[in-house]
């Protein structure tokens, strides 16, 4: 990075490059049906490009923006992207995640980065990254996407963003549920083009409950039928006694539901909510959905419930992003070397930055921590 310039009388910081008269541009790929624009598009943010390859995502999306996406980002040219300042990117998470995975080895299909459909994807980002320089990305992906290939996904991630492309890194693990009523754990990599400080946001302890989120007037479709209920307490029994995990998840008004998957039309059996023992279970619907999910309920939904709910299940949570989205914004707001007043104090902490990955780091001893007076 270049020097700055100083008078030989005083020294003249370079004004932050953000603010109210420049507002930031971002570019939504693997865009789904919105979730991050609306997480950036709240703290002021412009959206300038969107790509997403399914057809019923961006007919989702234009109804709710305006316009619609960009097919397939492998037939977009890198260099016909607008400029902008931060690429938003969701990308697939199937190869990576423990279901995901799971399903294509017991299918002898290829996972990770193997998985010549969707597995390449990351590089597509790396390509985006390394034409247009922006100042700043935010990445988003499943939990296991720290552990899958035993940490050498992980690491072969981190070297590209870091070691190839020089960003700084931040990354975390947030589970959702301390906004939404649904354990949610997904991995955010923040990264700046500058060795920018860089801290994530904090949420509640308590997050909110599932009657929150729940219609009062529900169609009877949405309920189970006897046949289904009794099939999936069959199945569970069956699991438990062979010692293995599988089981629905039933869930009360008063309870936070388990993770919302893209597979949820199928049966519904890892949220379904307790209606007494009279009546079996139903699911939830596309609006509750939409909801889990932290869309408002101005939010529409013009597709049918089969792909509402693959939708929602591939989305982020709107407000964890708006949080995120609010940290990049007010880090990018400020001077490069800017640094918040620090204090010492001996703790073992996680290193949430990085320029090279640090998961096999000794943990024997404790490290030092800053934090903020």
């Amino acid at each position: 990075m270049p020097k700055r310039k100083t008078s030989k009388t005083r020294l003249r910081e370079t004004p932050p490059p953000y603010g109210e008269k420049r507002r930031i541009k971002f570019i939504d790929l693997f865009c789904g049906i919105g979730g991050f624009r609306l997480g950036f598009e709240s703290v002021g943010a412009e959206c300038v490009f969107s790509s997403d390859w399914d057809k019923y995502s961006r007919l989702t999306y234009k109804a709710n923006h305006g316009e619609e996406p960009q097919g397939d980002i492998h037939k977009v040219a890198v260099a016909d992207i607008p400029a902008f300042d931060i690429l938003c990117a969701g990308f697939p998470c199937q190869p990576f995640s423990i279901a995901g995975v799971s399903k294509k080895i017991s299918l002898g299909k290829k996972h990770g980065f193997e998985d010549e459909k969707q597995g390449n994807l990351f590089f597509e980002i790396a390509n985006i990254l390394e034409c247009h320089r922006p100042a700043a990305f935010v990445l988003e992906n499943v939990k296991n996407l720290k552990s899958h290939d035993k940490g050498r996904t992980f690491d072969i991630i981190m070297n590209t963003l870091t070691d190839a492309l020089g960003y700084r890194v931040y990354h975390k693990i947030i589970d959702a549920c301390k906004v939404v009523p649904q354990h949610r754990e997904r991995i955010f990599l923040v990264g700046f083009r500058e060795p920018r400080h860089f801290d994530f946001p904090e949420f509640p302890k308590h997050g909110p409950s599932l009657s929150s989120i729940l219609e009062e007037k529900v169609d009877p479709k949405y309920t189970l039928t006897a046949k289904l209920w009794k099939y999936l307490q069959d199945y569970a029994q069956k699991h438990r006694e062979a010692g293995n995990g599988f089981g629905f998840g039933l869930v009360t008004g008063k309870d936070s539901s388990r993770t919302l998957s893209a597979r949820y039309y199928k049966d519904g059996s890892e949220i379904l909510v307790d209606q007494g023992k009279k009546c079996p279970p139903r699911r939830l619907t596309p609006r509750e959905c939409a909801r889990l999910m932290g869309y408002p309920n101005s939010f529409k939904i013009p597709v049918s419930d089969t792909q509402a709910y693959r939708q929602f299940g591939n989305s982020v949570v709107v407000p964890v992003v708006s949080a995120i989205a609010q940290s990049v914004s007010e880090t990018l707001s400020r001077p490069i070397d800017y640094c918040p007043d620090l204090v010492l104090r001996e703790t073992p902490v996680d290193n949430n930055w990085s320029r090279k990955p640090t998961h096999n780091a000794s943990k024997k001893k404790p490290k030092t921590k800053r934090v903020k007076k």
